[in-house]
């Protein structure tokens, strides 16, 4: 059929129409899917956070594929760190009250029936004790998720996630005192600044720059003054660098030829890897290893610390961590004592604010007390 001039201008301005019209129809389309993850993902990590309280992982099934094994693995992840923090719990003669999540996503990518989505999530984690009256405690934990979604029969479910989980260890494993309590130390001196070392101000930037983790200050954002080393090994020694050799905010501690922080280059290699920063702090005389063995060893009295070797250290002084053999894996700063007395410690990768010492660690972790000496 031949198009008059009427019908041609017709069909043209038809054609104008539907194609203004086809880009609000897929940006609506695409407001609804992604309003509609936003919406899962909360209701994923609230009902995730209820569950490492009341540890009924039923009401997580209905998120996961069900057969699909990377689905399945991502369930378990979550399954096994519930079971890990209440033996932990169970141990130390605390009850778990109750758990908060927020998350902040930081991108999402929607493609038809998949989205992919890395998110961070600030969990805080409140406590009390069962054998002593003390107001509930609260620690966070904070970590960097990415995740994958598919619409399963019109409804969203996890397909596969990662996460760097320092609650993921195995909950057969947890180390356990002698009498079956929570240790406990007495620390009654008031923190001040040292002559050297401003143990202090190192508190308070450790306090102010742990991340992720829920109670942290910065608007949970790292010091923009250093590089973030997470993806390259971990951020935790640089964080505790940070926290003892900062001059404007923190510690303080004098800077060396062998341990410093370069504006463009970055940190030194005793700057920011565990091994020789452990090494730096004992032989250069900053610090003083009070003590090295497993929960129980550093806990127990002795002949030289009565009260055990924990009850010798101070805020303001770090903890390193050895998973197996001899190198140094973590360091963590203590920033204080709950109100029971358990030392509590703030770090990077993962975030951590104010958490138990030993949460996310076992039996065979062998802990280093390092005294930071103030003058």
């Amino acid at each position: 059929m031949k198009l008059t001039n009427k019908m041609a201008t017709a069909v043209i301005l038809l054609c104008l129409v539907l194609l203004t019209y086809r880009p609000e129809i897929t940006a609506a389309s695409d407001d609804k899917q992604e309003n509609e993850v936003r919406l899962f993902l909360n209701k994923l990590y609230k009902q995730r956070a209820d569950a490492l309280i009341n540890r009924n992982m039923k009401q997580l099934e209905s998120y996961y594929v069900n057969g699909f094994k990377v689905s399945m693995h991502a369930y378990r992840n979550e399954e096994n760190r519930t079971n890990y923090l209440n033996e932990w719990a169970s141990k130390r003669a605390i009850k778990l009250v109750k758990a908060d999540s927020d998350i902040r996503i930081v991108r999402l990518k929607l493609s038809n029936d998949t989205a992919k989505i890395s998110l961070v999530q600030s969990l805080k984690v409140d406590y009390s004790y069962l054998n002593k009256y003390v107001p509930v405690q609260s620690f966070g934990i904070g970590t960097e998720h990415f995740i994958t979604l598919k619409k399963v029969d019109n409804d969203w479910k996890v397909y596969k996630e990662w996460y760097l989980d320092p609650l993921d260890e195995n909950p057969n494993k947890i180390a356990a005192t002698e009498d079956g309590l929570s240790p406990s130390v007495k620390y009654e001196q008031k923190l001040v600044d040292g002559k050297r070392y401003r143990r202090a101000r190192a508190v308070e930037y450790a306090n102010k720059y742990a991340g992720t983790a829920w109670g942290a200050g910065n608007n949970h954002r790292y010091n923009r003054k250093y590089a973030d080393y997470s993806g390259r090994g971990g951020d935790c020694t640089n964080f505790a660098s940070q926290v003892v050799g900062d001059e404007e905010e923190g510690g303080g501690l004098p800077k060396t030829g062998g341990w410093r922080y370069f504006s463009k280059k970055g940190g030194s290699e005793a700057w920011i890897r565990t091994d020789s920063f452990y090494n730096f702090l004992v032989y250069s005389g900053y610090g003083k290893l009070l003590a090295r063995g497993n929960f129980r060893d550093i806990v127990a009295p002795s002949a030289k610390y009565p009260n055990g070797a924990l009850s010798q250290i101070h805020p303001g002084d770090l903890i390193g961590y050895i998973i197996s053999g001899s190198d140094v894996d973590h360091f963590s700063v203590v920033v204080g004592f709950d109100d029971y007395g358990y030392p509590l410690v703030n770090s990077h990768s993962a975030d951590r604010y104010r958490v138990p010492f030993d949460l996310g660690w076992d039996q065979h972790t062998k802990y280093l007390l390092v005294h930071i000496k103030d003058h």
